[in-house]
């Protein structure tokens, strides 16, 4: 190479003085501020801290203990998800090597952030380009996957522009810093995902909803039921703001908020120990809705490696000798692209004959040679360009015909040649990228599973097909190269029509997924490089391989450590668990949202008091809704989700809710003529545990060990502790006339609840 002598000490600190450094960090993660703030100010949590400060002005302290169940849930949340940005910032495997630059004419080597713009860099194989450059001198080739998602390798001469992110795979490089920081390339895909991608979670979506409506009725709610004890029945402010609160505390689902986080969270750990890395816990609940699963193919489908299958002589009399050609050429090319890491794992450390002349091999002419001391010179690469066509031996087009990659081993005596003739064949490889051993068992399962199967890439479609026929692909025919579409509209009616995408841009995979999206399907996309991550972005769920980009980690909602795609049965069936488990506990849960709202508007109608204080309302969250709860939420269910959340939820709900404020209007007007105030109270929060108990059996069915054990362990235990805890929760004891008032009305509830829950289930609710 000729000599330079790059950037003067005086230009390098003017162009620091500038800004003109590569110092830039190209991570669009959340931040841990943002992870609080999240978490942390949201519409729920601002509606239960406003009634605890109400409690708490009027110091009714005892009524606060709900505000631990909130705290808890915040908690939670945060805490999973700085889990996992710490974990992924771990997992930064890009290069961060020093690299050499010559200033002042010398060598020395700095780190890639201390690049300034007009550095002179010497790049060698192997290594990582750290920023836009322009090639100045020598030859190499350079593997642009990451950004393009090509896995060819392209050659790089003079002239020639080398992109960040991509890396040298033979030869050498002298190249001038052309962009530095957000002005690379990768930088500016990358800084297209800057937005905050919003979170797509129908059980987020329900709680929202549920606050959303409360947050319009809480305020004339409560102020109605306030000024009505307050002026019209003379309560005591903090009578009055007790009965107030009970009442719109009832309608937040604080409960099944903390039931989602936990359960969730266990399934955050429960794939953690699978070497699958969740970094937004919500995304195991879109993996259970995933319908359909768009597909890169290097590292995905296959290995993303290049393996020999096997060597094969054609001159017997190179047995013993050719390991050592082998080693010898491979530690003089010292190349290090994906086929020369193949026969180095292959041929191993040997004897090595020592070299005169190297020719690099290059994707161009589809060969490199190395040019022995002892006279010898070996030629390695693809038969058609080392040999005339009748020259081939048969076997190699047999072997070729199969779909295998076939490197020819030939030997000469005149040297290197521009144009190799004379060559002695001696033996030839077979190559492949393998098949992940699980893929074609995996394709099958999310067939299976109704899953509608896109394989999106940046090589070419013939290729991708054929990887895709082996391993099982069903639709490997339905291939389209994009790379002679440009029309939006085309480019969108394709999406539906063909299943194999190849050449395709970062921005085409990004328009892809939008249009899959647009037919209200959730969409997952798997990826690795920084050509992926608008797509990965803009997916419902996005899934990154550990050995890929640093910024594809960042950005996705699930990491597979092990780069197993073969995880992803284990992720959809705990993302079933989770959410069937929950559905089916959801049901108790919204009961206190329902007969709250209906036994609010009862008594503003009677100008009553609400008859349920926050204490009696927490154990009913913390016992009856809580507890089998969260017992059950490790249960396994592997069934397909079926039916949307919050409007199941609801008819669950309903006849228990109906059923409470059908048994409270009936028991006040017992407590206006034959009851005590006293007995009231009690009889109405017996009824009320009851209906809750009851509940929680129906949603137990069908029975098994550990159901029947928490629908007794509840029951019991209610009941227990409202008589031994009676008068901290401002109830009587159970007398004998409350005893038979109790068992008449259960009997008439547990007979008028499959009637009830008949004529729900006719309901539509479409506006949920």
């Amino acid at each position: 190479m000729q000599p330079f002598k790059g950037l003067t000490e005086k230009q390098v600190q003017e162009r620091i003085a500038a800004g003109q450094t590569n110092d830039y960090r190209m991570n669009p993660a959340k931040s841990t501020g943002t992870i609080i703030r999240e978490n942390t100010l949201t519409l729920f949590n601002l509606l239960n801290f406003l009634l605890a400060a109400c409690l708490f002005a009027v110091k009714a302290y005892s009524n606060m203990f709900f505000i631990l169940i909130i705290i808890m849930n915040i908690v939670i949340g945060i805490v999973q998800e700085i889990r996992a940005k710490k974990m992924v910032d771990r997992l930064t495997l890009l290069a961060q090597n020093d690299i050499t630059v010559i200033r002042d004419g010398k060598k020395q080597a700095i780190a890639p952030e201390q690049l300034v713009l007009g550095d002179h860099v010497l790049l060698k194989s192997g290594e990582q380009i750290p920023s836009d450059m322009l090639v100045l001198d020598g030859l190499a080739e350079v593997n642009e996957s990451l950004l393009t998602g090509e896995s060819d390798t392209i050659v790089k001469k003079n002239g020639a522009e080398i992109l960040s992110g991509s890396f040298l795979t033979s030869g050498h490089l002298v190249a001038e810093v052309r962009h530095v920081g957000a002005d690379n390339y990768a930088a500016k895909i990358i800084n297209e995902t800057k937005a905050a991608k919003p979170i797509k979670s129908e059980l987020i979506q329900s709680i929202q909803k549920i606050s959303k409506f409360t947050s319009f009725i809480i305020l004339p709610i409560g102020i109605l039921l306030f000024l009505e004890a307050f002026f019209l029945r003379n309560s005591s402010t903090y009578t009055a703001v007790v009965a107030s609160v009970a009442a719109l505390l009832g309608m937040l689902p604080k409960g099944l908020v903390l039931l989602i986080s936990i359960a969730l969270t266990t399934g955050v750990l429960k794939l953690a120990k699978k070497n699958v890395l969740v970094q937004n816990m919500y995304a195991i609940e879109n993996l259970a809705h995933m319908n359909v699963l768009c597909l890169d193919k290097t590292g995905t489908l296959t290995e993303g490696k290049m393996q020999v299958e096997n060597l094969y002589l054609l001159d017997e009399n190179y047995r013993d000798l050719l390991p050592t050609l082998m080693t010898s050429y491979l530690a003089a090319t010292e190349d290090s692209n994906p086929t020369a890491q193949a026969l180095n794992r292959y041929f191993g450390e040997g004897a090595k004959e020592p070299a005169k002349q190297v020719l690099p091999f290059s994707s161009e002419r589809k060969y490199g040679a190395v040019a022995f001391e002892n006279g010898k010179t070996l030629y390695l690469g693809s038969p058609e360009n080392l040999l005339q066509p009748s020259q081939i031996p048969s076997i190699i087009h047999h072997y070729q015909e199969s779909g295998l990659r076939i490197l020819l081993i030939a030997l000469t005596s005149d040297g290197i040649l521009e144009q190799p003739k004379d060559l002695m064949p001696i033996a030839f490889l077979t190559l492949s990228d393998p098949i992940r051993a699980n893929a074609k068992d995996t394709l099958n399962f999310l067939t299976e599973q109704g899953v509608e199967l896109k394989i999106i890439s940046g090589d070419n479609p013939k290729t991708v097909s054929a990887i895709a026929e082996k391993a099982g692909f069903a639709d490997y025919q339905k291939a389209v190269d994009l790379s002679s579409y440009s029309d939006e509209k085309e480019i969108r009616a394709l999406a539906h029509s063909h299943s194999i995408f190849g050449r395709v841009t970062p921005q085409q995979k990004k328009l892809l997924i939008h249009e899959l999206k647009s037919l209200e399907k959730t969409v997952g996309m798997t990826g690795d490089g920084v050509n992926d991550i608008l797509a990965l972005r803009e997916a419902d769920i996005s899934i990154a391989m550990a050995e890929g980009d640093d910024a594809t980690r960042q950005i996705a909602d699930v990491v597979l450590l092990d780069s197993n795609f073969g995880s992803l049965p284990s992720i959809i069936f705990e993302g079933r668990r989770v959410i069937n488990n929950i559905t089916r506990s959801s049901g108790v849960f919204f009961i206190k949202t329902i007969y709250s709202l209906l036994v609010s508007l009862f008594c503003i109608l009677t100008v009553s008091t609400f008859p349920f204080i926050p204490l009696q309302i927490t154990l009913i969250d913390l016992a009856i809704e809580g507890y089998p709860a969260f017992f059950l939420s490790f249960e396994a269910d592997n069934r397909k989700i079926q039916g949307r959340f919050l409007p199941t939820a609801i008819k669950r709900a309903l006849p228990s809710g109906i059923l409470v404020l059908v048994n409270v209007v009936l028991v006040w007007f017992l407590g206006q003529h034959f009851l005590s105030a006293l007995d009231t109270r009690t009889l109405m929060y017996y009824l009320l545990i009851g209906i809750s108990c009851f509940a929680v059996m129906k949603s137990c069915q069908p029975f098994n060990r550990l159901r029947l054990f928490l629908v007794i362990t509840t029951t019991l235990g209610s009941f227990v502790a409202v008589g031994l805890f009676h008068e901290l929760l401002s109830v009587g004891a159970m007398t004998l006339p409350i005893l038979v008032g109790f068992t008449i009305m259960m009997l008439c509830n547990v007979l008028l609840w499959q009637p009830l829950a008949k004529q729900v289930n006719k309901l539509k609710l479409t506006f949920l």
